[in-house]
C-alpha cells in the first residue's frame, strides 16, 4: 500500500475543496480511499505531498517511439511532412529489434517523467528483422512500468507502388492482417484495469491500400479493439486523396468503414465544418498533437470548434522526430497557447486541457477506469512539486500553474498501477544514465547506416 499524505492540491471530482490537504490511499493497483487524515496500516509507504499538485496520470494517444533515435536531424529540420518523411524513411528502414527496445524505453521514460502514465505507440515499420515488434515493446514498456496500448501499425504501399516508404519496411496485406490477429490474441487484455491493450492502425491514406483499411476495420471490430490512423494532417494529404481517390480524406474513411466511436485520427487539422459535424455525429475522435503540427508547419487544429460541436479530443505528443520530445506536460502548455493564437485568450482553459490529457485520453484508448482520481479507479497518478522558485507567485491557482508557469515539466513522483516509477524526478525501474548512453549509441549506429 502507498499513502499520498497531505496533498497540497488534489485534482479529483471526489473532493469539495482541492486544497484541504487530502490523503489518497493506493492498494492493489487501485485508489482505495480519498479522505482527510487517513491512518495508514503497518508497512504502508507514505509520500509527503504537502508541496505537490496531485493529478491523474496523463494519457498519450499518439506517438512514434522509434523516432526518439532520429531527433533534430539537420537535413530535416526545415522540411514539410512529405519531404520530411522521405528523408527519414531512409534512416528508419534500418530499425532493428534493439533499436525498437531502446527507443521504447527512452520514449516511455520521458513520458513518465513528465506525468504520463498510459500511452500508445504507432509503430508501422516492419523490416524483415522485426518478427515481433509488439512483443519487444510490451516487454520494454513493462520493465519501465508504464500502462501501454500500442498500435499494430502497417504500411502496404512502398515506393514501387507509388507510396513514400522503401519497399523493405512495408508488408503484404495478408501478412499484416495475419500478424494483427496474432498480436491481438497474444497481447490484448480487455479488462478495464489492464496494463496491456492493442489498437490496429494502418498508417495513413497514402501508405496503405483501401482493402487493408477495410480489412483492418473488420478485424478490429471482430475482436473489440480500437482503430487509429493519421488523417487530415496536411494540405498535401488532402490533395493526394483528391487526386488519387477523388475524395477528401474523411470521405475515404467513410467509404472504408474507418469511422465511428471505436476510431480516432491523429492530427485532424484540415476538417471542414461539415466534417466536424460528421465526426461529432459518429463519435469519432481526434488526437491533438500541437507541437508536431507547429514543428512541421502543418497548421493549427480546430480544437475549440471540435469541442464546441462534441468531437472527442485527446492529447498526443506525436513522434520525437517531429516534436522533438516526449514532454507531455509541455504538450499541454503548447495546446493551451496554440488555441489562443487562433481563437483568442478565452479559447480554452487550463482545466479543459488537463481534461483532454486525462479523462478524454483514457476514454479514447478504452481504459474506462483510468484518467481520474476516484475510489476504485486505477492508481495512476502524477505529483508535481510547485513549491519551487519557478512557481513563486503562481499559487492562486495551483493546477493552472502547471501549464502557465514553471521552467521544468518533470514530476516529482509518477505512480502507475500503484507502483512508484518516478521518485524525486528519477526513473525507478531502469538506470537513466545507461538508457541515455545506449540510446545515443543506437542512434549513431542508425545514422551511419543511412
Amino acid at each position: 500500500m502507498t499513502l499520498l499524505r497531505d496533498c497540497y492540491y488534489l485534482h479529483s471530482p471526489e473532493v469539495d475543496d482541492p486544497m484541504r490537504s487530502w490523503d489518497v490511499l493506493l492498494t492493489d493497483g487501485k485508489i482505495a480511499e480519498i479522505a482527510l487524515k487517513i491512518e495508514p496500516a503497518r508497512n504502508t509507504d507514505v509520500i509527503n505531498c504537502s508541496r505537490h499538485v496531485v493529478v491523474p496520470g496523463f494519457v498519450n494517444t499518439h506517438h512514434h517511439f522509434y523516432q526518439t533515435l532520429t531527433r533534430n536531424l539537420p537535413d530535416a529540420q526545415n522540411a514539410k511532412l512529405f519531404d520530411w518523411l522521405v528523408y527519414h524513411y531512409d534512416v528508419w528502414k534500418n530499425i532493428d529489434e534493439h533499436a525498437v527496445r531502446v527507443s521504447t524505453q527512452l520514449a516511455c521514460g520521458e513520458l513518465l517523467k513528465t506525468g504520463c502514465t498510459c500511452t500508445t505507440d504507432h509503430h508501422y515499420l516492419y523490416p524483415e528483422s522485426l518478427a515481433d515488434a509488439a512483443g519487444i515493446q510490451f516487454e520494454a514498456a513493462g520493465e519501465i512500468g508504464i500502462r501501454f496500448s500500442p498500435s499494430r501499425g502497417s504500411m502496404s504501399r512502398g515506393r514501387s507502388q507509388g507510396g513514400l516508404p522503401p519497399d523493405s519496411v512495408v508488408q503484404s496485406e495478408d501478412a499484416i492482417i495475419a500478424d494483427s490477429r496474432r498480436v491481438i490474441e497474444q497481447y490484448h487484455d480487455a479488462d478495464p484495469y489492464a496494463m496491456r491493450k492493442v489498437i490496429l492502425a494502418p498508417c495513413s491514406p497514402f501508405s496503405v491500400t483501401p482493402a487493408l483499411m477495410k480489412e483492418s476495420a473488420r478485424l478490429a471490430r471482430a475482436y473489440g479493439v480500437r482503430l487509429h490512423t493519421h488523417l487530415a494532417e496536411t494540405e498535401d494529404e488532402e490533395a493526394y486523396c483528391l487526386e488519387t481517390h477523388g475524395k477528401r480524406p474523411l470521405a475515404l474513411m467513410e467509404e472504408w468503414d474507418f469511422i465511428g466511436p471505436d476510431v480516432y485520427y491523429a492530427h485532424g487539422i484540415f476538417f471542414s465544418d461539415e466534417e466536424l459535424a460528421r465526426l461529432a455525429e459518429t463519435g469519432t475522435g481526434v488526437s491533438h498533437c500541437p507541437s508536431s503540427n507547429m514543428r512541421l508547419g502543418s497548421g493549427i487544429a480546430r480544437v475549440k470548434e471540435m469541442l464546441a460541436v462534441g468531437v472527442p479530443v485527446a492529447m498526443g505528443v506525436d513522434g520525437s522526430a517531429s516534436n522533438d520530445t516526449s514532454d507531455f506536460l509541455g504538450e499541454l502548455r503548447a495546446a493551451l497557447l496554440l488555441q489562443r493564437v487562433r481563437y483568442g485568450a478565452d479559447a480554452i482553459t487550463a482545466r479543459q486541457v488537463v481534461d483532454l490529457a486525462t479523462q478524454a485520453g483514457a476514454r479514447m484508448l478504452n481504459f474506462p477506469r483510468s484518467g481520474s482520481i476516484r475510489v476504485g479507479w486505477t492508481a495512476d497518478i502524477a505529483a508535481f512539486d510547485v513549491h519551487r522558485l519557478e512557481y513563486a507567485g503562481a499559487q492562486a491557482d495551483p493546477l493552472a500553474a502547471l501549464l502557465f508557469a514553471g521552467i521544468s515539466h518533470q514530476t516529482d513522483y509518477t505512480i502507475v498501477n500503484g507502483e512508484v516509477v518516478v521518485e524525486n524526478g528519477r526513473l525507478v525501474l531502469v538506470d537513466e544514465e545507461n538508457l541515455m548512453l545506449e540510446a545515443n549509441r543506437t542512434a549513431a549506429a542508425l545514422l551511419t547506416s543511412r
